[in-house]
């Protein structure tokens, strides 16, 4: 078998070969334009001297060049590793060294970043400058056959690695196989009801695993059309690119929908027309969720996945849209959760760590084993995510095991402080951790970013009112700091343990 045939040809085979894979910007491509690229890139890797097995690293923005980078080299017999173009220098030299690829593809803009990493490090990748414009890149392609015999790969050899967001250090290698794509489809199209021909936008980038799994995965098995951005969407772009485009399904994640709303530009007729929003990345807090589908009159699905899991498996769908929740398991996936005592919690309303067990889970962490070993038991897989489910059997997210406090000998869940300062009118971003005081003992920081010019002493009095009329007062924060941002990975995840440094600082 070969994953990247696992991808494509399912919508050769139904005919749509003449359709639209690939819109990105004024450029299009259709699945036999696409198909005919990979082959050219496999084909080069290989003159190259690719060898089974081995890792090929990819800088590269969102384009029909990564995509059939990304596929040529798994059909190839290689490893696709699409790294994330905004790498600090030391994470991007880490991660040279960690995978030892000898072949790194990097689009234009990122070549300076790649040289200032060379001079740092005594063995690099041979380095492709992959713009479409490039003379080197062109080179690189020249006189390859757009005809290629996919190498036969065992289900259990790996086909790509995705690098974790690093939300508490350096980033791990996730690695995937071969065996873990044909799943691929399954949940866009039971919980986004995605058909062939239908589009799909993500505001995140392929390398993250939400829109690699759901959309170049997925949407592509589909025989959908992906609508790709090269550049990094904000609020403004994200919607020039659903004006023109106009997607079926968009997926995003909470704080780009929150910034949305409060521009205001949450309110453009163009938003209106999309089938289906989803949600994923962290917590939609219900308030944020049923404002979204106030504004848009459209339907917001909240989902959860994991790099390690590929694809997401609980989710809502546009049957069972329920604000607050992250919905049900899906129906190819187990789940269970475990108490503190490694008891198997069945009482609703109890929370526990969530154990995973599904036919796309990752093979290992790269030159991991000791890391690999205690995440995993009999084939199951510990999240690290703390989640509950109700008496109507839908899951709730509580945050990272790592992050829930006991506080006067009660546990208490950050986001649920989180969510309720969020109500409150001035307030457009929280977190809160705890830190040891003077005594040793754990107390609560609320971090929070005020709206323009509204962080005065009467919004800071009003949240402790808030806080203390709504929660228990274990759950209070015995101190509250304003501050211009709150620390976030590319992806939007709240980096808690940026905020526990500020606090010794």
């Amino acid at each position: 078998m070969n994953a990247a045939d696992e991808i494509l040809f399912p919508a050769l085979a139904a005919g749509h070969g003449d359709s639209l894979a690939i819109i990105c910007s004024e450029r299009r491509c259709t699945y036999n334009e696409l198909v005919r690229l990979t082959n050219r890139f496999g084909n080069a890797v290989l003159a190259a001297g690719l060898r089974r097995g081995e890792p090929v690293l990819m800088l590269m923005k969102d384009t029909p060049e990564l995509v059939a980078a990304y596929l040529g080299v798994m059909r190839a017999g290689g490893i696709s590793v699409a790294l994330n173009t905004r790498l600090t220098l030391k994470d991007l030299a880490y991660v040279v060294t960690d995978s030892r690829a000898r072949f790194l593809f990097a689009d234009n803009e990122f070549l300076p970043v790649v040289a200032e990493t060379r001079s740092l490090l005594s063995d690099f990748p041979r380095v492709v400058a992959s713009s479409a414009q490039t003379d080197q890149f062109a080179d690189f392609l020249a006189g390859q056959s757009d005809e290629l015999a996919a190498a036969d790969m065992e289900p259990t050899e790996p086909c790509l690695w995705s690098y974790t967001s690093g939300t508490t250090g350096y980033p791990k290698g996730v690695v995937h196989v071969h065996g873990s794509i044909p799943l691929g489809s399954k949940y866009v199209e039971h919980a986004l009801k995605v058909q062939p021909g239908m589009r799909i936008f993500a505001t995140s980038k392929l390398f993250f695993a939400y829109a690699l799994g759901q959309c170049l995965i997925g949407g592509l098995r589909l025989g959908a059309t992906l609508i790709l951005n090269e550049g990094w969407p904000d609020a403004a772009a994200a919607v020039a690119t659903i004006e023109r485009e106009q997607p079926d399904v968009v997926l995003s994640v909470p704080a780009l929908y929150r910034t949305m709303l409060r521009s205001g530009i949450a309110n453009n007729e163009a938003l209106r027309r999309v089938k289906t929003y989803l949600s994923a990345g962290e917590r939609l807090p219900e308030q944020l969720c049923r404002e979204w589908i106030d504004t848009t009159q459209t339907t917001l699905l909240e989902a959860f996945g994991s790099t390690e899991s590929l694809f997401l498996f609980i989710s809502t769908n546009r049957d069972a849209v329920r604000p607050g929740s992250c919905g049900r398991p899906v129906p190819w996936v187990e789940v269970r959760l475990v108490s503190e005592d490694d008891r198997e919690i069945t009482r609703p309303d109890e929370p526990g760590d969530l154990w995973v067990r599904i036919a796309s889970l990752f093979h290992h962490y790269h030159n991991r084993p000791e890391v690999t070993a205690a995440a995993m038991r009999d084939g199951w897989w510990r999240t690290g995510d703390v989640f509950a489910f109700d008496a109507d059997g839908n899951w709730h997210a509580q945050g990272r095991s790592d992050d829930m406090l006991k506080i006067s000998g009660q546990w208490v869940n950050p986001s649920e402080v989180e969510e309720v300062t969020l109500t409150i009118p001035g307030v457009v971003e929280a977190a809160v951790v705890g830190a040891p005081d003077n005594d040793g003992l754990i107390r609560l920081t609320l971090f929070a970013v005020a709206a323009a010019d509204k962080a005065t002493p009467e919004l800071e009095k009003c949240v402790v009112e808030t806080l203390r009329s709504r929660l228990s007062i274990y759950k209070c924060p015995r101190r509250i700091q304003f501050v211009d941002f709150i620390p976030r990975t590319a992806t939007g995840k709240l980096q808690r343990f940026k905020l526990r440094e500020m606090l010794v600082a």
